[in-house]
């Protein structure tokens, strides 16, 4: 018992030495700035598509990482699409709900995610999802390219 208690308090000071912070190799786009408004003006087409003009975004997520060894920077987000002015999107009234492309017992609300590829100087959704119930983007399909903005999910 003496040791589990004496292991916790180690955690909890930092004995042991420093822990890696996997969050070194990628940073968050200032709010305002131009490369935020990049990457979300990147989404807000394929949100349209299926939730219907206009959305807005509350930010829950967004790493960017320079490249670091690709060719290409990359970037992550993870975001809650609303009406302009914080109005929730209800489902059941959005055209990909109507055209029979999405189904709102299964689906995560409005809430999205991307992953993202700078070509040249525009930035591209490459890969999304909205209302996704799993951690989609933790495939190891993806650790190649994006492993700078996603670096608990490709790790080991």
């Amino acid at each position: 018992m003496r040791i589990i208690i004496g292991l916790i308090v180690g955690v909890m000071l930092g004995i042991g030495g420093p822990i890696p912070d996997a969050r070194a190799d990628f940073v968050e786009p200032a709010r305002g700035s131009e490369t935020r408004k990049a990457l979300m003006d990147a989404l807000r087409p394929h949100a349209e598509w299926v939730l219907g003009r206009p959305v807005e975004f509350v930010v829950h997520e967004l790493r960017l990482a320079d490249g670091q060894g690709l060719p290409f920077a990359v970037a992550f987000a993870s975001v809650q699409a609303q009406r302009p002015g914080g109005g929730a999107i209800d489902i059941r009234t959005t055209p990909g709900f109507l055209r029979g492309e999405i189904m709102a017992e299964v689906m995560d609300a409005s809430r999205l995610q991307a992953l993202y590829r700078k070509v040249g100087d525009t930035w591209v959704a490459v890969h999304w999802m909205i209302g996704a119930t799993d951690v989609w983007y933790a495939d190891p399909e993806f650790c190649a390219d994006y492993f700078a903005v996603l670096p608990e999910f490709c790790a080991g």
